[in-house]
């Protein structure tokens, strides 16, 4: 059985290691909260906004730092991420609230 300080230790090199990522999974999961508060049109902006810090990341960090955000080459992931973003953050700003936030 692992003592705390295994675990704490283990939990701080994935944390050190996987930053990129879990930042972007921070950002989706305040959106996701909008989104069940009834905030949708502000939650997919912040979904748009998500995948362009993630998009940013993967441009700037090395594969080795980028950690899970690497799925292609810098330039596949980069341009598919910017144009997700895009077409995201378009859609949640031009689309017809219906009554809805």
């Amino acid at each position: 059985m692992p003592t705390w300080a295994q675990v704490s230790a283990f939990a701080r090199r994935v944390v050190r290691s996987q930053w990129p990522i879990l930042g972007v999974a921070v950002i989706f999961a305040v959106a996701f909260v909008l989104v069940a508060a009834g905030f949708w049109r502000r939650g997919a902006l912040l979904i748009g906004i998500a995948v362009g810090v993630a998009a940013g990341l993967r441009l700037v960090l090395t594969e080795e730092r980028a950690g899970l955000l690497v799925v292609r080459s810098r330039g596949v992931d980069f341009a598919t991420m910017t144009t997700v973003c895009v077409a995201v953050v378009y859609i949640a700003a031009t689309i017809d609230p219906l009554g809805t936030s």
